[in-house]
């Protein structure tokens, strides 16, 4: 029916539920500011990226078999994550190669599942937010997953310079991070490396906050910089588009 608000479930991704669930409640603002009804499964689980990512195929196919059950009534589904959105999107089919009616159910899943800044700017047409007061300037960290796999680069920044803020680029923010899910824990030393390149280039810029759309990423520059002595900020780029800064303390600070 014209008009009818659509009916949107929230995958809240394990690390937005353990460590900042401030960025589930920006979402779901942001989400019904936009005029959506949204919901938020009760009985979703990971998204199997680890298992997926370390090889262990049958536990990530339980994980997702889950995901189906639980996200698949609604007219879509939407995540705070590039990387958890890049799992349901293009790899979590892929595990139902042999069952084509359950690979056809996570097709279908698959082409409703949206990053969040992807689907209030490509589906929703959102182009501007209420004015907000952003102090000081932010440079933008593009996330592995939601840059080569969801195509997310100019939608945050363009949300970003709606509410005022300046926006100052790295020289190259497209570099990874060095988190990579399991990446850092099998790999440590380049890790770090990876993490110290980034938080020497956020430092470049002047920029007093760090923003990005994937909260792993975030979690492990934000503990970069504190070890560094840095005074840089880290925030999760919807908690600044909802206007929740004053709510929560940046990423990695007393209180989360």
């Amino acid at each position: 029916m014209p008009g009818t608000k659509p009916r949107v479930a929230l995958f809240v991704t394990c690390l937005v539920d353990l460590h900042r669930p401030t960025v589930g409640f920006a979402a779901i603002k942001l989400l019904e500011d936009a005029g959506c009804r949204v919901e938020v499964p009760r009985a979703q689980t990971c998204c199997g990226q680890p298992a997926y990512n370390s090889g262990d195929r049958r536990t990530a196919r339980d994980l997702s078999q889950g995901i189906l059950d639980a996200f698949g009534g609604y007219d879509y589904v939407v995540v705070p994550s590039g990387s958890c959105g890049g799992m349901i999107k293009h790899h979590l089919p892929h595990l139902f190669d042999d069952d084509p009616n359950q690979r056809a159910r996570a097709d279908a899943l698959a082409a409703k599942t949206y990053e969040i800044v992807s689907f209030l700017t490509d589906v929703l047409k959102v182009d501007a937010l209420p004015a907000l007061r952003v102090d000081g300037s932010v440079t933008y960290h593009d996330s592995c997953s939601g840059l080569r796999e969801l195509g997310i680069k100019e939608q945050p920044r363009r949300l970003l310079e709606s509410v005022g803020a300046t926006v100052v680029e790295m020289k190259e923010p497209e570099i990874c991070c060095g988190f990579g899910g399991t990446f850092c824990v099998k790999y440590p030393e380049i890790s770090v490396r990876m993490v110290s390149d980034k938080t020497a280039d956020i430092a470049s810029t002047g920029a007093s906050t760090v923003l990005a759309g994937d909260l792993g990423c975030l979690l492990n520059i934000a503990g970069r910089l504190q070890r560094e002595g840095s005074r840089v900020h880290a925030r999760h780029v919807i908690e600044v588009l909802a206007g929740m800064t004053d709510q929560v303390p940046p990423i990695g600070e007393p209180g989360r």
